[in-house]
């Protein structure tokens, strides 16, 4: 068993939201990687975070998104940064040999702050005396090649609502 199609990008860039348009349209479930961790470790990301730090949530986060990988059906939303561990993006490209679908959600930092605001729940978002822009504008530039290397396709999320973006990602799927 494995996902149908894996979602990948930024905070913000929509893969939650589209994830369960594609979802919905595809007659799967859905399964977004930070609620799993979240159910797995009892506790919220925030508090994993502050309890623990970023590089246990890593691990926790690469045990999850590699074993969905292999146990999961239907759609697979990865929180924004799963993609840093090197065990996951090995996993992924696995996924992809086999011929797996991974979409890169772009977005921009405009579109993205104002779909998510100033969410304290993001600790990802808060710190190092940045704004949430400036973090999130660093963040993005950091990892978007590793989006890009772990991706089979990249789809702009700035314009069109979750469902329209989900058709233009089920268009790219090999039995559409």
């Amino acid at each position: 068993m494995r996902p149908t199609l894996v979602l990948c990008g930024p905070m913000g860039s929509g893969k939650s939201a589209v994830g369960r348009r594609a979802a919905t349209a595809l007659g799967v479930a859905i399964h977004d990687t930070d609620a799993m961790i979240e159910e797995r470790a009892g506790r919220t990301i925030a508090e994993i975070f502050a309890a623990d730090g970023e590089p246990a949530f890593r691990e926790i986060e690469r045990d999850v998104v590699v074993e969905a990988l292999g146990t999961t059906a239907g759609v697979l939303a990865l929180g924004g940064g799963a993609v840093l561990h090197p065990d996951t993006r090995r996993a992924l490209a696995g996924y992809r040999a086999d011929g797996g679908v991974v979409v890169f959600l772009d977005v921009s930092a405009r579109q993205a702050l104002l779909r998510i605001g100033t969410d304290q729940r993001r600790p990802m978002l808060h710190g190092d005396g940045e704004s949430p822009r400036q973090r999130w504008n660093r963040i993005a530039a950091e990892r978007r090649a590793v989006y890009e290397e772990v991706a089979s396709h990249v789809v702009t999320t700035d314009r069109g609502t979750p469902a329209a973006v989900a058709r233009r990602i089920l268009a790219l799927l090999p039995d559409a």
